[in-house]
């Protein structure tokens, strides 16, 4: 047994398909404990555990709950992960203070990655990663998210970096740290709320079946690291870029008058931004993430298509 196993909890449901090589997605907590308001954050959970179920996956929501890292939740768990009372957002650093101390927080997409490959797990699907923040190059506020894509063997499947960030740089640093950027379907970049951010990816995929066959070689030769996917939001979703850029600019002026920053920014920004825009960027929001949950699914079918063949 790995040292890590006896603080590992595992669905039978998730252990039995990832035994019998069926295609998991792991999810992750924060979304629903600081991205979305109770019961929308309920209702949303619901929603993208029916999208990779209606695709012949098995939804995998990480969270960490009275010390035990969690690999799918229970009702009761997945309802306390949604009333967001005293939960904390639990990245890379708080892992151990979390699991020693037995308490319960929402996983980032750092923290979502460890433990979903802790469990094997090796697709994951979320919003939008974070990154260099805008002015980060003063400021060095940059998300682990960076650091853990280049160690850990997990795919994200994001609708890319969130527009309040400095994606140019967030870019620059993933290609320093040797993360591949893929493209589904697309050589731009998404910019999470827009389906282009002006910055092109490593490489355009033509299909997730694409997708899959580069996680199979990447493993296949040994490599460590995680692969990044950028997924854009549908079309009819999607927001326009110069409209958003004012929104995000009028959002960065109230977290600095507010003195808000470190890890209590991110929410602040999506906040403020769904009251700028009328609430129109929430909805997007939850689409680009069902829309990244059916994309994840594809590519984790594709892989134990691939797995079957070894």
């Amino acid at each position: 047994m790995n040292s890590f196993e006896k603080y590992l909890d595992i669905l039978p449901e998730i252990r039995q398909a990832l035994n019998e090589n069926k295609p998991v997605v792991a999810l992750e907590s924060t979304i629903l404990s600081h991205g979305m308001p109770y019961p929308d954050n309920l209702d949303f959970a619901h929603r993208v555990e029916e999208v990779i179920r209606s695709l012949g996956g098995v939804p995998a929501t990480c969270a960490i709950v009275k010390g035990r890292l969690k690999v799918g939740l229970t009702a009761d768990e997945l309802k306390i992960m949604c009333r967001a009372e005293n939960i904390g957002k639990v990245s890379r650093r708080d892992v151990a203070v979390y699991v020693a101390l037995g308490r319960t927080g929402a996983t980032t997409v750092a923290s979502t990655m460890i433990i979903a490959a802790m469990a094997g797990i090796p697709v994951f699907a979320t919003g939008g990663i974070g990154g260099v923040h805008r002015g980060g190059q003063d400021s060095m506020d940059i998300s682990a998210d960076l650091q853990e894509l280049a160690h850990t063997p997990v795919t994200v499947v994001c609708a890319g970096a969130k527009q309040i960030l400095d994606i140019g740089r967030t870019l620059e640093y993933l290609e320093t740290m040797g993360v591949p950027v893929i493209g589904n379907q697309t050589a731009d970049f998404p910019a999470f709320f827009c389906r282009k951010s002006g910055f092109g990816v490593d490489y355009a995929a033509q299909s997730e079946a694409e997708i899959a066959s580069i996680i199979h070689a990447q493993r296949g030769v040994g490599f460590t690291g995680g692969i990044l996917v950028g997924n854009p939001v549908p079309e009819e979703y999607a927001l326009d870029h110069e409209y958003m850029e004012r929104i995000i600019t009028a959002a960065l002026q109230a977290a600095d008058e507010a003195d808000v920053h470190g890890k209590n920014i991110t929410p602040f920004l999506l906040a403020k931004v769904k009251e700028l825009t009328g609430g129109e960027s929430f909805e997007t929001n939850v689409q680009l993430a069902l829309n990244n949950a059916r994309c994840a699914t594809r590519i984790a079918a594709a892989l134990c298509a691939l797995n079957k063949t070894e």
